[in-house]
């Protein structure tokens, strides 16, 4: 199991009501569910638009379950931006 930081950003971290957490996750799937415990209500339904950066790299439309994440690691929660 690897230990990181979750980021979010503009809704994401409104709806989190912090800007950053740690995970402790062996992939995405996992730590994001872990987060959707964690913070139910708007923050579940802004992560079903957001895209996700593991350390710099898009997720894209890889299965969460695939994307293996890094001891040390950062996953950044990218909702959809106004004009962006």
């Amino acid at each position: 199991m690897a230990a990181g930081t979750i980021r979010y950003w503009a809704a994401a971290k409104a709806a989190a009501g912090i800007a950053e957490e740690p995970y402790a996750a062996e992939n995405l799937a996992e730590a994001l569910e872990t987060v959707r415990v964690e913070h139910p209500g708007e923050l579940v339904r802004v992560l079903q638009r957001s895209s996700f950066l593991v350390d710099g790299d898009p997720v894209g439309g890889r299965g969460h379950e695939t994307v293996r994440l890094a001891e040390g690691g950062t996953v950044e929660v990218l909702p959809p931006f106004a004009g962006g």
